[in-house]
């Protein structure tokens, strides 16, 4: 099963922690976030991994080099020249994604102990073109989610900025999780080029596509991208 993990950030949040090294190599517990989402995802099956690298990219090479590949197929997406964001992240990634089945996009700095089995089953259940795990936590950016999961929308309470997909009645607002799965058959459907997010196709695709949302109720969950989280993970790795 295929696999990429978005780690081309400049993690510019982690200051002083990505000065001299990229947020991928950044550590939790003596192990690097790299390390820990290839042995989560490695341990649901997936076997073969593209990596996108730009902020010390370099590093994330030898990391590699010098653990094996953690015995897995890894290819490199090289974002040196341009950052892409998550869209053209993927995109650009295509031809190792492309194929058959459906494809897992996990965000290098997210800590979750997500079932990825059961969401994948979910995935294959619903038949969406993409499945977003989403979860109930404050945030200032939602997701819209009509009453059977189909992405509505998307809305930022913050700044009362809405997008609206399609009209639908008893909406429910979830935050993303920043992992999700995709089916190779939307790579017909980007038309966008250059640096775009996931985040903004998926509302274009929603008015006439079906983008599902798989609510994830497991125990931990946290966005590694700020000094003060780290630490955070921290403790909470001590009680899963």
């Amino acid at each position: 099963m295929k696999a990429i993990i978005l780690a081309a950030g400049l993690g510019n949040r982690l200051h002083p922690l990505t000065l001299d090294k990229p947020k991928a190599l950044v550590e939790v517990a003596g192990k690097a976030l790299l390390q820990r989402v290839i042995e989560k995802i490695s341990l649901a099956g997936y076997n073969e991994l593209v990596i996108n690298i730009h902020h010390f990219g370099d590093q994330i090479i030898r990391f590699l080099e010098l653990n094996n590949n953690f015995g897995l197929s890894i290819s490199i997406s090289d974002e040196s020249g341009q950052l892409l964001d998550t869209g053209g992240g993927v995109l650009r990634a295509k031809q190792w994604l492309e194929g058959e089945e459906p494809f897992l996009v996990y965000n290098v700095d997210v800590l979750s102990n997500i079932d990825l089995n059961l969401f994948r089953e979910y995935h294959l259940e619903r038949g969406g073109v993409a499945t977003l795990a989403v979860r109930n936590r404050n945030t200032d950016r939602y997701f819209v989610f009509d009453e059977s999961m189909k992405l509505s929308g998307w809305r930022n309470i913050k700044t009362g900025e809405e997008i609206v997909s399609r009209n639908t009645n008893n909406n429910s607002l979830l935050a993303f999780s920043g992992i999700q799965i995709i089916e190779p058959a939307i790579f017909k459907l980007i038309s966008e080029t250059g640096n775009f997010s996931l985040i903004k196709l998926y509302l274009r695709l929603a008015t006439d596509h079906t983008i599902i949302g798989f609510h994830d109720y497991s125990s931990l969950w946290l966005d590694l991208g700020k000094p003060d989280q780290i630490k955070k993970a921290l403790k909470l790795l001590g009680n899963h």
